[in-house]
């Protein structure tokens, strides 16, 4: 019986190029604030936490937290890895939940949760390894040929620009994508003229026989959501994302219940638990954790099913393959977000940096290997050097 040897943790801290922060770049909640400069500062992250899962023949598994990685690692090395070192790898729905109630009293959510999250991943990979076999095939097995992909960029930015942008992806066989907003409630009427403008602008390079989805990043308010919408209709949103922080659950019940247009979130939402919250309450129409906040794989997979079962289909955020295999393995997972390789800006591009084995789109989709045991990634030799590692 194969048993958890150890575990260990590292950051890597990207000390290569960063692109610099540019004004109303994309909104988010502390634009409600009177702080002025670069306010997407604490939502930006240049740090990556790996999560190491040994097992006692040495094979070992990676895990992944990007939110908070210090102090993530502190909360797995000083509580979490205890709980499962010396046990079978295959019980994860019993290491699970001791991790989940073991912490109890100060995890359930943000950085108990997304410790929890990097040691599922690791552990899923682990098993994945051991059993030869990639992880979704562990969930069930193949459910698409392969996994349709949306083009996840276009932060608010000069007109001409962004339609070069979109043009690019338009180019590059995409037929999704995905745009920020870079104006709120503070921004009055002539910030909606400005947002406003930054959509039909993408519209007119996209056309209408593409999606286009719409992300606030939770920078609006229920009253500035409800005077927008109306002005948004025209342009067939296939959602609009987290329009209100994610704590006002009856904000986002009131926008979904209209009816004008679908509305997504859940990236900043934890555990089964939190999502059979909003299922209930009728509060969302596209579900978007992602597994290295929500709970790891053990999770997402549960997550599908429920949300399966309320007729809700998931579209995990980011991409990256701790999410492509939980959206492989569901049919209730209809396609995934993509982030196309670019400079590191915001921190989601460190993925490519870091981790090696990330499935390139092609014509707008992606593809797992059957053949690639576990999540198929690995620590990208290339880019290393661009990293101070910290254990």
């Amino acid at each position: 019986m194969t048993k958890i040897k150890d575990v260990k943790t590292k950051i890597y801290k990207w000390t290569g190029e960063i692109v610099p922060p540019v004004q109303n770049f994309c909104t988010n909640p502390t634009d409600i604030l009177r702080e002025s400069g670069d306010k997407m500062k604490s939502f930006r992250f240049h740090q990556w936490m790996v999560c190491e899962i040994i097992a006692d023949d040495g094979t070992t598994g990676l895990g992944n937290a990007a939110l908070a990685p210090e102090v993530t690692k502190k909360a797995i090395d000083c509580y979490l890895k205890d709980l499962v070192i010396g046990e079978d790898p295959f019980d994860y729905n019993y290491l699970w939940d001791k991790m989940y109630r073991s912490t109890m009293a100060w995890g359930r959510k943000g950085i108990g949760m997304i410790g929890i999250s990097a040691i599922d991943l690791g552990i899923w990979d682990l098993m994945g390894k051991l059993k030869n076999k990639p992880v979704f095939e562990l969930l069930g097995g193949r459910t698409k040929k392969k996994i349709p992909v949306y083009a996840s960029k276009l932060y608010s930015q000069p007109i001409k620009d962004l339609q070069i942008e979109a043009e690019k992806y338009l180019k590059e066989g995409f037929k999704m994508f995905k745009m920020r907003f870079g104006w709120g409630p503070k921004d009055g009427n002539e910030g909606i003229k400005k947002n406003i403008e930054l959509v039909n602008a993408v519209r007119e390079v996209v056309g209408y026989d593409t999606d286009l989805m719409l992300e606030a990043y939770m920078g609006w308010d229920l009253e500035y959501s409800k005077k927008i919408i109306p002005d948004l209709i025209k342009f067939k949103p296939k959602w609009l994302e987290e329009p209100v922080i994610p704590d006002d659950i009856s904000g986002y019940a009131e926008l979904n219940s209209m009816g004008d247009i679908p509305i997504a979130g859940g990236e900043h939402e934890f555990s089964y638990l939190g999502f059979k919250h909003l299922l209930e309450q009728k509060a969302i129409s596209f579900i978007q954790y992602d597994a290295n906040r929500v709970g790891g794989i053990t999770a997402g997979h549960k997550i599908n099913s429920l949300a399966e079962k309320y007729g809700v289909p998931v579209v995990p955020h980011a991409g990256q393959m701790h999410n492509y295999h939980l959206t492989m393995a569901s049919n209730n997972c209809p396609f995934s977000e993509f982030f196309p390789v670019h400079q590191v800006e915001i921190g989601n591009e460190l993925f490519y940096y870091l981790f090696k084995g990330e499935p390139e789109p092609k014509d707008g989709f992606i593809n797992l290997d059957d053949n690639t045991p576990g999540l198929g990634i690995s620590i990208h030799e290339k880019y290393k050097s661009d990293f101070d590692i910290v254990d």
